[in-house]
């Protein structure tokens, strides 16, 4: 198909403030002036692809973030009672390379902390009781921009503050119904870059009616207690989801040649779709969409619209030229993102490529903007590092691969602020292997990289890496099996644990020590390779058959890695082995394992969890008669298919905000999850008798044991209803099943309370059924 890298991401300026120029108050059309009062509403423009392409203008007042002063929390900065052991993670680091800002769990809930990277002086900079997702420190050193989800649930706002906790304010998200997601910052540090998500409107929008609240936390009773549904729940029915929007053709590397953006493995299969993951124009109905934003965190100059997408399951602003020219946009589906480099100046798309999921953070600019160093896996089983030429247009005429490895992807990339010190991070089977080298462009366009040199790791996962270089030399943020996240730095290449962190051996109460998985290779009934971990319960003889937990992550994207899980050593001191497989559609493996459950794939998913249960029966590790399944997300909806496909295999199942049935699923979703669902799991419309298939209320008649639902009542992402009706069919049917409701908690479990309590319910629950 012939390339056309034009009119990728299109929009208004609703708000044009100083940050940079553009015509004020008038919209760009094909990259002109257009003003509606002149000429009429915006006309469609031809796409990529040959469809139509239509300008959406959004409502200023829906779209651009109106900045909310808050109370300041300078004054006092008093640290709670910390937990014994606690978890710290997501640190960006200051320009000095001497202090972080970091999420931590120390007083119960993900905070946003600061500290210095040598000492243990620790302020807490916000004491709201919303959770904190993500944090990035100002280049220039005077703001900490960070996201919290009010709730617990999928809704999140962009806030920012001062290091000392002054002019704390919330920058985008403010507005009812509207989310907003974290973007880079300018080099200069002037201005944040966020993604505001707009509320999509539904007829009848009449919240669903509520039943009477639980007293206290415990188990809730599905037939008398509905939690508040978000406006317009009850009146959605699996067509209105979707974001809708112009049709996106394909867009190759924008050098004027015909190229195709190389597409997954499985095109073709049902469930598999065109590149945006959505139905076509004529399908699709209006609802929201995603617009990214240059933001002034003083308020002084207006937010710059940077792009506007509508039908863009995600759109996120990687990074931007130092010279401002030119930004890095990520969009789209799970299993289908993009990398797009835009021209600031006239918003026009000059390169589009397919990059990997996982980290949204793929590439960065150099400081001259000649080459973009990528994440993708274009074209490839795993993802690697790409040299991306562009030229003064922001145009690229090639790009090379700079680093790969055969058996394994890229998982994390980060740049050094000189731009020419890069840290590559490869997953390998799980664990990490990282490295630190030189990069740089050549004078024949080509790139260079290295020499390089491996880190030695104290842990086995590397989770994030906000600094390459300076006097500090490398931060990292680390997880490993033996260890609770933390914050580690390597002065002169030796590692330092961050004094706040928590310690090794506070990760578990004193006389139970963690758990060293070993890996298991299991094979599914068609012969596909899989994985996974297993963990043995302590005192136990290397002969004897125990009582197994087989856990299925979530995604299905996620991968297992060897980290320290609370629950799992909460099963094990209970008396309980656990083993945790890579079942298909899991990451990590390469981009066929990844695929290979799209359409009809996903009843071979199912059955690769009876295939991970034989395997350890099989291999003496288990005992037969007492199993039990358990997940969270996917893996709960994998635990409902796995009790009805299966229903004599295992004993009982613990299914924590899991979909039971796709139709009430999307017809309840959040409209960019929606979005991105579409392409995975199959699309509402057109795959609609596919999905009632696969749907585990459709079987329900076959449930033959007892079964523990878990959910957080203000979960948006997979609505309530989806574990409500389950157990009430189990109960209509003469089983015993249950609700454990978690307040004030979402589609993430984030409070250690709530943590705890689930634990501790899923782990008696358990118990009862298959170690006694």
């Amino acid at each position: 198909m012939a390339a056309n890298a034009r009119n990728q991401v299109t929009g208004d300026h609703p708000r044009t403030g100083s940050l940079r120029p553009s015509p004020v108050g008038e919209n760009l059309v094909d990259g002109m002036p257009w003003r509606p009062e002149e000429h009429g509403p915006a006309p469609g423009v031809p796409g990529a692809g040959g469809h139509d392409r239509t300008v959406v203008v959004p409502p200023p007042a829906a779209t651009a973030p109106v900045q909310v002063p808050l109370p300041d929390t300078a004054a006092p900065l008093d640290t709670p009672q910390p937990l014994r052991s606690h978890g710290c993670w997501y640190p960006s680091v200051d320009p000095s390379g001497g202090y972080v800002a970091f999420i931590c769990d120390r007083g119960g809930v993900p905070q946003l902390w600061t500290g210095p990277v040598g000492g243990d002086e620790v302020h807490l900079l916000d004491s709201d009781p919303h959770p904190v997702k993500e944090v990035a420190w100002s280049p220039d050193g005077r703001w900490i921009a960070y996201t919290t989800a009010p709730g617990g649930g999928e809704h999140t706002r962009v806030l920012c503050v001062r290091p000392d906790g002054t002019g704390r304010r919330i920058l985008a998200g403010a507005e009812p119904g509207s989310s907003a997601h974290l973007g880079c910052w300018q080099h200069d540090g002037r201005a944040v870059a966020v993604t505001v998500a707009e509320p999509v409107l539904t007829p009848g929008g009449a919240d669903g009616e509520e039943g009477a609240a639980p007293t206290g936390p415990g188990l809730a009773d599905p037939d008398t207690y509905t939690a508040p549904r978000p406006a317009g729940w009850a009146t959605r029915d699996g067509r209105a989801v979707l974001l809708g929007g112009p049709h996106h053709g394909d867009a190759g590397p924008g050098s004027g040649r015909d190229t195709e953006i190389p597409q997954p493995h499985g095109a073709g299969m049902p469930g598999v779709h065109d590149r945006d993951g959505g139905a076509p124009a004529r399908e699709r109905t209006s609802g929201g969409g995603l617009a990214a934003y240059l933001v002034d965190p003083l308020g002084v100059a207006a937010p710059t619209l940077l792009a506007v997408e509508r039908g863009a399951a995600t759109l996120r602003v990687c990074d931007l030229s130092r010279d401002g020219r030119l930004a890095l946009l990520r969009r789209g589906p799970r299993g289908r993102r993009e990398a797009l480099v835009v021209r600031t100046g006239d918003l026009r798309t000059t390169f589009a490529l397919h990059v990997a999921d996982g980290d949204p953070w793929i590439g960065r600019f150099s400081p001259d903007a000649t080459t973009l160093w990528l994440r993708s896996d274009a074209a490839r089983e795993f993802a690697a590092l790409f040299a991306v030429r562009l030229d003064a247009e922001g145009e690229s005429p090639g790009l090379t691969v700079a680093a790969e490895r055969g058996d394994c992807g890229l998982e994390l990339l980060a740049l050094g602020h000189d731009g020419y010190t890069a840290a590559l991070a490869w997953n390998v089977r799980g664990a990490t292997e990282l490295e630190v080298t030189s990069v740089s462009p050549t004078s024949a366009g080509q790139a260079r990289v290295g020499p390089s040199r491996t880190v030695s790791l104290p842990h086995e996962v590397v989770t994030r890496i906000p600094r390459v270089d300076g006097h500090a030399g490398l931060v990292l943020a680390l997880s490993g099996s033996q260890r609770r996240p933390g914050v580690w730095w390597f002065p002169e290449g030796a590692a330092r644990r961050t004094a706040w962190s928590s310690r090794d051996e506070d990760a578990v109460p004193p006389g139970r020590p963690p758990v060293r998985p070993v890996p298991l290779r299991p094979v599914a009934r068609d012969g596909l390779p899989l994985s996974g971990w297993y963990y043995r319960a302590p005192d136990r003889g290397a002969g004897e058959p125990a009582p197994c937990v087989i856990h299925l992550h979530g995604g299905p994207e996620e991968q297992e890695r060897p980290v320290f899980n609370p629950l799992y050593h909460e099963l094990l001191g209970r008396g309980l082995d656990v083993f945790a497989p890579d079942v298909r559609g899991s990451s990590g493996h390469g981009r066929s394992f990844v695929d290979a459950d799209l359409g009809t794939g996903r009843f071979a998913a199912i059955e690769d969890v009876a295939a991970c249960a034989a395997h350890v029966v099989v291999a003496g590790l288990a005992d037969p008669r007492r199993l039990a399944v358990m997940g969270r997300s996917y893996g709960g909806y994998l635990v409902m298919a796995s009790l009805v496909w299966h229903p004599d295999l295992f004993r009982t199942g613990v299914a924590a905000c899991g979909m039971s049935d796709f139709a009430t699923f999307y017809a309840g979703t959040e409209p960019w999850i929606a979005e991105s669902a579409a392409h995975k799991y199959g699309h509402p419309e057109r795959d609609r008798e596919l999905l009632h298939a696969l749907s585990p209320m459709t079987r329900v008649d076959a449930l033959r044991v007892p079964v523990l639902t878990v959910h957080g009542e203000h979960d948006t992402n997979v609505p309530l209803g989806e574990s409500e009706q389950f157990v009430r069919a189990a109960r209509e049917r003469g089983l015993r099943a249950e609700l454990l409701l978690l307040r004030d908690e979402g589609h993430d479990f984030l409070r250690a309370d709530s943590r705890r309590l689930f634990r501790r319910t899923a782990a008696d629950w358990l118990q009862r059924h298959i170690a006694e």
